[in-house]
């Protein structure tokens, strides 16, 4: 296989603009290639969602072990900024530019590369490798990995591997691998009060008043202590507004919507109760809406993170460190039906900003460590001649 195929394969994906949740030929691009090494392709297609499942079977009995990942990505931002056009995968100073080029097309064209290389050299293997597409992880997440996993559920299919492509290395390639997410629990807050003129407050209830002693309670709160593999619970504010719009009326009511992220230590239940208390115990009229983005969930290191690991050190010699820290993933979803799952990809600072880009230099060597990462966790099953 020549040299630059991971390239040339990122650089058609990019070329597509598949602003989430359009998948823009991503996935019959991803098809074409899979079909010819024997996957049996399904497009599963729910609203405006376009997800891919693909299968190849080893031959062999043996494990199933997931590809996944997402061919959306987030809108460029303002066009005039960008020195190279978001979607033209422009190459300079070693860099390939492009909406996507590290979240995350360039590990789909790795781990299709490095299909291609195990599949034409090993044809026969223990188990099954698969692929798990969505055009839907950068908007709302509802008709996208979450309903294939499970309708993959419902058909009873067993999966024990999964390697999600997110963009997890730091400063360079390798020095990290997810092997958790936190979860994600918001809120939206309604504190209510009077409104009234300003010049009589004795006629009135201001929310603002009210709740400010609470805002500075909960936001002094230590939550939990975290454990070995997740940080200390965080809560943040992300939105107050309260106010008519005139500057001689004090409001009505007052809104707030709020985030916790949290590890294994907190459950849902135990922080929703823990802030309605506070909340209560200053004497507030409120009422909350709250919305459970994703459970918390981890693969503690074992084979998955021991292979992946291994091939990160042999392609780049770097020592990976895993964590559980960021935003969150698909990985919340396959977590529930996969045994392990971890998310492994390209250096992450330049993601969802303008410029986004990649080294041109990282693309072969991470196809290198996928491609070594699916013969160990396949080929380890396979029983001596």
């Amino acid at each position: 296989m020549a040299p630059n195929q991971t390239l040339d394969l990122a650089r058609t994906l990019i070329q597509k603009e598949s602003v989430t949740p359009n998948d823009a030929g991503c996935c019959d691009l991803i098809a074409q290639r899979l079909i010819p090494l024997g996957f049996k392709v399904e497009f599963l297609r729910f609203g405006d969602v376009t997800n891919l499942w693909a299968i190849r079977e080893g031959g062999q009995p043996g494990p199933t072990l997931v590809l996944a990942g997402h061919t959306d990505v987030v809108p460029t931002g303002p066009l005039t900024k960008w020195s190279q056009p978001p979607f033209a995968a422009n190459e300079s100073a070693g860099m390939l530019y492009g909406r996507g080029a590290a979240d995350m097309k360039s590990s789909i064209a790795a781990f299709i590369t490095a299909t291609e290389r195990f599949i034409t050299t090993t044809p026969v293997f223990p188990g099954r490798l698969a692929y798990l597409i969505t055009s839907d992880e950068e908007g709302p997440a509802i008709d996208g990995t979450v309903q294939v996993v499970r309708e993959l559920a419902h058909r009873g299919e067993l999966l024990n591997y999964c390697i999600i492509g997110e963009p997890t290395s730091v400063h360079h390639l390798g020095d990290m691998i997810k092997n958790g997410r936190r979860g994600t629990l918001s809120g939206s807050l309604v504190i209510q009060g009077k409104q009234g003129h300003i010049a009589y407050p004795h006629q009135a209830i201001n929310p603002i008043h009210l709740f400010a002693p609470a805002l500075a309670e909960l936001a002094a709160i230590k939550w939990d202590d975290g454990n070995t593999y997740f940080p200390p619970t965080t809560w943040q504010v992300s939105n107050l507004n309260a106010g008519t719009g005139a500057t001689n009326v004090i409001p009505g009511e007052l809104r707030a919507h709020f985030n916790f992220r949290f590890g294994s230590v907190s459950s849902p239940e135990d922080l929703k109760s823990r802030l309605e208390k506070v909340l209560s115990r200053h004497g507030l009229t409120f009422h909350v809406e709250w919305t459970l983005g994703g459970d918390p969930y981890l693969t503690a290191p074992g084979k998955l993170c021991n292979a992946v690991s291994a091939a990160i050190a042999e392609v780049t010699g770097q020592t990976a460190t895993l964590s559980t820290t960021g935003g969150t993933s698909d990985g919340r979803f396959i977590a529930k039906h996969c045994r392990e799952v971890i998310e492994f990809g390209p250096p992450n600072q330049t993601i969802h900003q303008i410029d986004e880009r990649i080294a041109v230099a990282d693309l072969e060597p991470l196809s290198a460590i996928y491609e070594r990462s699916i013969r160990t966790l396949l080929l380890a099953h396979q029983d001596p001649a």
